[in-house]
């Protein structure tokens, strides 16, 4: 009996995109990224079904387009780099629902804080680039409660309205490139 040998890619970061939505005051949403991070896939050949997923981010690259937020998102109000400079994701499962559509679950880490999360995924296909290399390209999204995270900053404007919302909308684009 043969072991089947497992296929390793990683995040191409060049072509990846992981964001974040929020809503501010109710009225409107702040986008931000995470600029550092990594991630590997290793998968039962190019099928990705049943696939070991894992990825971390750097807090410190944090990006909402406005310095003073992002050194807020720093600190212990919300992500606390100092003491956390990486949130981490490791996958339980990745379940095929139809030929484009996957479920991922897996443990995200944020701080100190361990919960398990379901991600949507969307496949959109693999291709060889003009140099001969395997890419794979997925959408991915969800959402958490920050608060569930320990990220527990909150206010409330004159009018009662929520300055942060709790829910935290998770929009990432990835592109993986299969190990040579």
């Amino acid at each position: 009996m043969t072991t089947a040998v497992r296929t390793a890619w990683a995040i191409d970061t060049a072509h990846s995109e992981i964001h974040f939505k929020v809503k501010h005051m109710m009225v409107s949403t702040v986008t931000g990224a995470f600029n550092s991070f990594e991630g590997s896939v290793e998968s039962d050949g190019d099928d990705f079904e049943g696939a070991d997923i894992r990825f971390s981010a750097d807090v410190n690259s944090i990006n909402t387009n406005n310095e003073q937020r992002d050194a807020h998102l720093k600190s212990d109000d919300f992500f606390n780099a100092e003491q956390f400079p990486k949130l981490t994701f490791e996958s339980t499962s990745f379940t095929k629902k139809s030929d484009d559509e996957y479920r991922l679950v897996g443990n995200l880490t944020i701080r100190d804080i361990t919960k398990e999360v379901e991600l949507d995924v969307e496949y959109n296909g693999t291709a060889v680039d003009p140099y001969g290399n395997t890419k794979a390209g997925f959408e991915i999204s969800g959402k958490i409660n920050r608060k569930e995270f320990g990220l527990k900053w909150g206010a409330i404007t004159e009018a009662g309205s929520v300055v942060v919302s709790e829910e935290v909308r998770l929009v990432l684009n990835v592109q993986l490139a299969k190990a040579a």
